[in-house]
């Protein structure tokens, strides 16, 4: 028999939900904090879910905050024009205000900024989505 079309066992479904969980969570903390990334957190939960327990992974695919952006980055169909600049504003936004008034080491501010410019560039380079 094919091992790879076997279940997993009961302690790797339950690793896998909780490995989901924590990265649903630190997608969702990601969103408030400038320099944690959301998507690959919220990918990696989506993923976990998939082998892990198919309730969960429906829940998240099918959540009214992030089932349809995780299904559109998943399918390529791209970001709006809108959410693109949403994104930009925000992570801007609170780079800047961490970079001004929490941060005092100049090393830090420049790695601060270089991580806004590089995730600006690969945010406005991500396909457009197409008008429906």
């Amino acid at each position: 028999m094919n091992e790879e079309c076997e279940p997993p066992s009961k302690l790797i479904r339950w690793s896998l939900v909780a490995a989901g969980t924590l990265s649903l969570g630190l997608g969702l903390f990601g969103i408030f904090v400038p320099v944690l990334p959301t998507t690959p957190f919220l990918l990696l939960a989506a993923a976990c879910y998939a082998r892990g327990s198919q309730r969960f992974y429906c829940w998240l695919i099918n959540n009214r905050l992030f089932g349809t952006y995780i299904r559109s980055y998943w399918e390529g169909r791209g970001l709006s024009i809108k959410v693109r600049a949403f994104t930009i504003i925000m992570l801007w936004l609170t780079i800047g205000l961490t970079v001004v008034v929490f941060i005092n080491e100049d090393w830090l501010k420049v790695l601060l900024l270089a991580i806004a410019l590089a995730v600006t560039v690969h945010v406005a380079s991500l396909r457009p989505k197409k008008r429906s």
